[in-house]
């Protein structure tokens, strides 16, 4: 299994620290060290995710994955997600090749329609459209990743591209592509019918129930006459990782409740619990927060359930001090990582 990190460059205020609100620079270098550490710790793979926002700074993921594609050497890089729908197809192509050259074939595309609506307005686009912009888009996308001249008819939401060629040429033929999923099956279809890669973001409930979905991806992917087995799944979620349990919770709880009810605020959701919170913690709730043996211990056991190829941590939903980030990827690095490794092993996910 790999083992990797994403994150959606929060910065809100900081209930650790007084409440205090870094400057966006600040946000910015603070980010790129956590993503230098994760690459010097032999993480597997960053993802980094695109908002709209002012709660997060990552309006334009490409740009920072580029600077960090600067400053690491083995790390793969990826977007959590690029939100398609309201992205241009040639540019996000244009956007990972020039990534994956600056970081000699480290870069990765991570698609999905986006639980946040905010770019839909921003860039003209109808949310009535939702679903046909991500299709007719993914569509458009997977033809440029076949490489040579381009011929697209164009549609309703792309326009036409007459037998012209995409400039520059990635390192990667082609750059991998994953599906970023919620749970939702057609879009677990959708990655199957492509044969592409699925990552599905569990951040609630309990984990075990997507289990189905898991293997409806799976036994699609051998309807269509991709084979069962033939692309890799991985698993995301929240968490927060210190050397002692109870510390854990205690550093995380106040800045995830605090982004999850101002979210979900906005949905009409009631606010976060400590006694949710709490549940999400325990060994079959959705969330990753304690020591390192628990970390180690709740992967195994979604390992089972899921048999997936990969594992993504999301460390802060709010604002945590830069030094706890920094002390929580250490030990994910150095103590999660090296009991996974010994306990499945390490591969590279064939995309």
């Amino acid at each position: 299994m790999e083992l990797g990190l994403y994150s959606f460059a929060e910065n809100t205020p900081d209930p650790l620290n007084g409440g205090g609100l870094q400057s966006p620079a600040e946000r910015v270098r603070d980010l790129l060290e956590e993503i230098e550490l994760a690459d010097q710790l032999g993480l597997a793979f960053y993802g980094l995710g695109e908002h709209h926002r002012p709660d997060y700074i990552a309006s334009a993921p490409t740009t920072i994955l580029a600077a960090a594609a600067a400053r690491t050497k083995s790390i793969r890089l990826s977007t959590a997600v690029t939100v398609l729908s309201s992205e241009d197809p040639v540019r996000v192509w244009q956007q990972f090749a020039t990534i994956d050259l600056i970081s000699n074939g480290r870069a990765e595309i991570m698609a999905g329609r986006g639980s946040f609506i905010e770019s839909f307005p921003l860039f003209g686009y109808d949310l009535n459209d939702y679903d046909a912009l991500f299709e007719e888009k993914l569509e458009l996308l997977l033809n440029i990743r076949e490489g040579g001249k381009i011929n697209w008819p164009g549609s309703a939401h792309t326009k036409p591209i007459p037998g012209l060629a995409i400039y520059p040429q990635p390192v990667q033929q082609p750059i991998p592509l994953w599906i970023a999923v919620g749970g939702t099956p057609n879009s677990v279809a959708r990655a199957a019918y492509y044969g592409l890669p699925l990552m599905i973001a569990i951040i609630g409930g309990q984990p075990r129930q997507f289990a189905p979905l898991v293997n409806f991806y799976r036994e699609t992917l051998e309807k269509v006459g991709h084979g069962a087995g033939s692309r890799p799944v991985g698993i995301s979620s929240h968490g927060f990782i210190a050397a002692d349990s109870q510390d854990a919770r205690d550093i995380a709880f106040p800045a995830h409740s605090n982004a999850m009810s101002r979210i979900g605020k906005e949905r009409g959701w009631p606010p976060t619990t400590q006694a949710q919170f709490d549940a999400g913690a325990t060994p079959e709730g959705a969330y990753f927060m304690g020591s390192p043996q628990e970390i180690i211990d709740k992967i195994l056991m979604q390992h089972e359930w899921f048999k997936h190829d990969r594992f993504g941590l999301q460390l802060s939903v709010g604002t945590l001090p830069h030094d706890k980030i920094m002390k929580a990827i250490e030990l994910y690095g150095t103590v999660v990582k090296p009991a996974i490794d010994k306990a499945l092993g390490t591969t590279s996910p064939s995309v």
